[in-house]
């Protein structure tokens, strides 16, 4: 039945010679006619040709060794923290619900290019009618129906286009997020690193303070000293005990919220990170590149550029309802009125034309739409310059604070030495009775301050070294996503 229903139609085309000559043009202007609204012309940041802060600390203009800004936390040499990467970027959530942003994406794109291609229906009924004289008809009809619209001004390109775009935007939304994912594990592993040392300094104070008050309790008891230096001690004492649980607190939030990132219940990480460990060092020397170089590999960046050229090309989408569109439309069946003969040549129906629809007056909505998308497209302009520019800040205030941070560590590790002294000499010289308890305290107190800063201080500068290669947009080079 297939093979002559379509002879059928070859003959009725061969009879109407106008029909083949309108297809042949409509393909000819098609294949020739560019699709109307601006093209897009791919725009790269203004960079300058250095970095305004000076590079310190170790930093220089130097490219990075190959590998280094794609797995950048193994510059940490840290097994613990390496480990807890790698889970994440397979078990993350906010990754997941990323790359299934891609999957949407490009489905949407599938259903604009599938407009480039004909499309067929088809339907069957079977009606049963009954008049008021007791008349019974039947009717029977299968029918297949198709058309196609002819891209002539190019809108259904662009909307591909423009889809095309939005793909490529969410692969570097993906990119986005791994960067983030990545620095957020390292901050956090950091945290946890830094929160441990720093009950270690705690506990160490903690024993020579408890050591002091037993000692000026038993001189008080033994009629040497009188009960201020007691409650002085005990006041010491306790004082420093107290900022255990305030540590411990965050301690716990931190390996909370490195099990989270690796998509994991709270405290599926504790057993593993209960072992205090030392803060990852930072190397000595770290090559950062050039501005150039280093905006071109933040994914951010990308993603504002592929987001313009998706509304770019909207904006020829928009202006496509400007002209005609042409289709071609044709429909082939059978009809009967009973099922007997529902096969026969005599019952085949067909129908097959061209046709033309026009938005010729619509009240100007169709300009406006225009300038909505034009505007629209200034806007992801707008937006784009200052993702570059905020991207420049971020860097440079962490080239900053990376090598500030340094010095003050270093200062501080200077400081430490010179309260540890100063606390012997206090502790010597008041059991000699040379100078009061007060100097003790004292003593005390700066040294527990200094070594608990220079803790934070050491973290600090390894958290800076996490954010500066956040900033470089380092990460995700080592995730390939097909496009």
């Amino acid at each position: 039945m297939h093979t002559k229903i379509f002879k059928y139609t070859h003959q009725t085309l061969i009879r109407y010679p106008a029909i083949i000559l309108l297809l042949i043009i409509a393909v000819l202007v098609l294949g020739g006619c560019a699709a109307v609204g601006p093209d897009y012309i791919p725009v790269k940041p203004k960079t300058p040709g250095k970095w305004s802060t000076e590079l310190k600390g170790g930093l220089n203009a130097g490219l990075p060794e190959p590998g280094t800004m794609a797995c950048w936390w193994k510059v940490l040499d840290d097994p613990e923290l390496s480990s807890l990467t790698e889970r994440a970027v397979n078990g993350n959530l906010d990754l997941q619900a990323a790359r299934s942003r891609i999957r949407e994406a490009r489905a949407r794109r599938g259903i604009s290019r599938s407009y480039f291609f004909p499309t067929l229906d088809g339907g069957a009924s079977a009606d049963k009618h009954r008049d008021r004289k007791g008349r019974e008809d039947e009717l029977y009809t299968v029918e297949f129906d198709s058309g196609w619209e002819l891209d002539v001004f190019g809108g259904i390109r662009r909307a591909v286009e423009a889809d095309t775009a939005e793909v490529e935007a969410a692969q570097e939304d993906l990119h986005d997020v791994l960067v983030s994912l990545l620095a957020e594990v390292a901050l956090n592993y950091i945290d946890v690193r830094t929160y441990q040392n720093g009950l270690t300094v705690i506990e160490a104070n903690l024993k020579a303070q408890q050591e002091t008050y037993d000692l000026n309790d038993s001189r008080f008891q033994a009629g040497i000293i009188d009960e201020l230096a007691v409650q002085q001690s005990l006041y010491n004492l306790e004082r420093t005990r107290s900022q255990i649980p305030v540590i411990q607190t965050r301690l716990e939030a931190a390996k909370n919220r490195l099990a989270v990132l690796l998509g994991q219940a709270p405290g599926a990480v504790h057993a593993e990170l209960a072992a205090r460990k030392p803060i990852p060092a930072p190397p000595m020397q770290l090559a950062i590149g050039v501005p150039a170089e280093a905006l071109r590999q933040r994914p951010d960046i990308r993603r504002a550029e592929r987001q313009l050229a998706a509304q770019t090309a909207r904006v020829g989408v928009a202006t496509a309802d400007l002209y005609p569109r042409f289709r071609l439309n044709g429909s082939i069946g059978l009809e009967a009125l009973s099922t007997g003969n529902f096969f026969t040549a005599a019952n085949r129906i067909w129908d097959f034309g061209p046709s033309v629809s026009w938005k010729i007056f619509h009240g100007n909505a169709i300009r406006q739409n225009i300038e909505i998308h034009s505007a629209l497209q200034e806007q992801a302009l707008t937006e784009y310059e200052l993702t570059v520019l905020q991207a420049q800040e971020e860097i440079e205030n962490v080239l900053v604070a990376y090598a500030n941070q340094q010095r003050r560590y270093q200062s501080l590790l200077a400081a430490t030495q010179a309260a540890l002294k100063a606390d012997q000499l206090a502790q010597d010289q008041y059991q000699v009775g040379l100078v009061d308890f007060n100097n003790v305290l004292d003593a005390q107190r700066s040294l527990l301050l200094v070594q608990d800063q220079l803790t934070l201080s050491e973290g600090a500068v390894t958290t800076n070294l996490v954010r500066l290669y956040k900033a470089l947009g380092g990460g995700w080079q080592r995730l390939s996503e097909s496009r």
